[in-house]
């Protein structure tokens, strides 16, 4: 049953930052990043750490991440959160901070992601693994490590090529419509100076980069690049009177089916079916009245099935939806403006930049690559193999 929230439009998002090179490398630490992020949002918001008594992180390696993030900043938060979903953890920070805020747990939040795994590998460490566990004592409690890594699947891609594998043999997806997506993210990132990969591209040249596991070619993966970001969040009350204008989080749905990709129960449906209706009926809106989506787009499947999912299209009409440029500059569904994981950046889990760039659109602060008149926008984040979804309503208007 889904219930309506009353936390709907008493918080928003007063300020937002991140940290992304072209070339797809940062200098700095991670804590060094973190501090310059959090520093520019607050600012960018009118406020300092001396207001802050609420923080989120989950960035990898550290055994109490908000809580060591605190102490080197100096400050004392009465409300923390670790949460750890991939690359929807943000997103349900942002759930779990608009409640916080609403029942006055706490005032100020940050939230904050640092990832540098392209400058970690240059520099000769691990590369990236997606998510796999790349060693430790709990290795053996990771039942992928038993039941699927021995019989030969390459993880992450492998789980989303038997999504798009499925999905093409239940509805007749094409790969040419996987690759527009592709197509149309590169078209927005051709706008964005800080995007890793600016060159356009055709449907063409998506299927003729390399095939990295059937059906998915190179041009259908994401990139693997050094990145930061932040956002701010306080109440609605306070937002009000800052130095930006606000971005009201209306609704917010949260939802999880299933670890290994094995035990998806089906692999054409995620999550994001459940944790969608639940933040558009708690933001008292429909698909209908988005208008600029921040979808999560590790691969291009992941896109087209968070579209169907989340109702903007009828389960199996992905393919269909995004033809013609429906979701790039001058299409009437603009999605992943930023130029999204495929084009931007991706540092491993992507969801902090879905926010930010969602709060910039309605902002209207994205320069060339604005929507006109955008009031409101989803982030939905997607974590570990289609695994973990929270889908994020913003808006212009606490009353929308």
């Amino acid at each position: 049953m889904i219930r309506q929230h009353s936390v709907r439009g008493a918080a928003a998002v007063v300020g937002v930052a991140d940290a992304v090179s072209p070339d797809g490398v940062l200098q700095g630490s991670l804590r060094a990043l973190e501090v310059q992020v959090i520093r520019e949002a607050l600012e960018s918001a009118g406020l300092s750490l001396a207001d802050v008594d609420g923080l989120a992180t989950c960035t990898g390696g550290m055994m109490m991440p908000s809580v060591e993030l605190a102490e080197y900043l100096g400050v004392s938060p009465v409300w923390t959160d670790s949460t750890q979903t991939g690359g929807s953890s943000f997103e349900i920070h942002v759930e779990h901070a608009a409640a916080a805020i609403a029942s006055g747990a706490c005032e100020v939040v940050v939230i904050v992601y640092a990832q540098t795994p392209k400058s970690t590998f240059k520099r000769g460490g691990a590369r990236f693994l997606g998510g796999l566990p790349s060693g430790g004592a709990d290795i053996d409690q990771v039942p992928r490590v038993e039941w699927e890594i021995p019989y030969g699947i390459q993880l992450p891609i492998g789980a989303y090529s038997l999504a798009a594998s499925r999905h093409m043999a239940q509805y007749g997806t094409t790969s040419e419509q996987l690759a527009q997506i592709a197509v149309s993210t590169r078209e927005w990132a051709t706008l964005n100076p800080n995007a890793s990969l600016r060159g356009p591209i055709t449907i063409e040249d998506v299927l003729a980069s390399p095939m990295t596991a059937s059906p998915l070619h190179k041009l259908d993966c994401c990139l693997v690049t050094d990145g930061a970001g932040a956002i701010v969040m306080t109440s609605a009350e306070r937002a009000r009177d800052l130095r930006q204008r606000p971005a009201y989080v209306l609704g917010a749905g949260t939802a999880h089916s299933h670890s290994m990709i094995s035990q998806m129960p089906d692999l054409t449906v995620t999550a994001g079916r459940e944790s969608g209706a639940k933040a558009f009926a708690a933001a008292r809106l429909g698909p209908g009245d988005v208008d600029v989506a921040q979808l999560y787009d590790s691969f291009t499947i992941t896109v087209l099935l968070a579209l169907e999912d989340l109702g903007f299209c009828g389960k199996g009409e992905g393919g269909s939806f995004v033809e013609d440029g429906r979701l790039g500059p001058g299409g009437s569904f603009p999605a992943q403006t930023s130029g999204g994981g495929l084009a931007y950046t991706h540092p491993g889990m992507f969801g902090m930049f879905l926010l930010v760039e969602a709060v910039r659109q309605l902002q209207g602060s994205c320069g060339p690559r604005q929507v006109p008149g955008a009031e409101v926008a989803v982030a939905h984040g997607c974590g570990g193999v289609l695994s973990a979804t929270s889908t994020i309503i913003l808006g212009t208007e606490a009353t929308l």
